[in-house]
């Protein structure tokens, strides 16, 4: 695999986490440096990690993982998206959840949109790729492109927060639809 093919790779695997981090920005309404750091911090290590353990793992689990992952990922995206909707139509006071950054809000987005990475570490066992290298490059490209996600979110949600909050739940639960959709068909 050539430095093109692994760059095309990481930039399709950060593309949920892009669109989680914008929807996270919407939510937001401002974001710190603290902020983008721990949404690339967040999505950038599950992005790296994932294809590390999906490639250990591979000969042991691969059908396993191949036939639930996708069940997994759009069960989490569903009730993180539900919830999202859910808390824009409560009272303002009441709608900190979405703008969370703390690792019970983190943590979830980040196994969810990192649940593809973990099937690509198992596609990279049969290719005999350099792991670690290859993860490095997944994880640095998913952590700026959150960076970015979080801060064109913001910069839209100030103006629309509450139709965002609401718009972010909705792509968020069609991502997760389109992730199951594509492992059914």
């Amino acid at each position: 695999m050539d430095i093109l093919e692994l760059l095309g790779i990481a930039i399709g695997l950060s593309m949920d986490a892009f669109a989680v981090s914008l929807c996270k920005g919407l939510a937001a309404g401002k974001a710190k440096p603290s902020h983008i750091l721990c949404v690339g911090l967040y999505f950038g290590g599950f992005q790296a990690l994932m294809p590390l353990i999906g490639y250990l793992v591979s000969s042991l689990f691969t059908s396993f993982i191949s036939s639930v992952a996708a069940w997994i990922a759009f069960l989490l995206l569903v009730l993180i998206g539900g919830n999202m909707i859910r808390e824009s139509l409560q009272p303002e006071e009441e709608d900190s959840m979405n703008a969370s950054f703390a690792p019970k809000a983190m943590i979830p987005l980040a196994v969810a949109t990192s649940i593809d990475a973990l099937a690509t570490g198992v596609a990279f066992a049969a290719l005999d790729v350099r792991i670690l290298p290859t993860c490095a490059v997944i994880g640095v490209t998913t952590f700026l492109l959150s960076g970015v996600g979080l801060y064109l979110g913001v910069t839209f949600g100030s103006r629309f927060h509450k139709k965002a909050e609401i718009f972010g739940g909705v792509v968020l639960i069609l991502i997760g639809l389109k992730i199951l959709l594509e492992h059914l068909l």
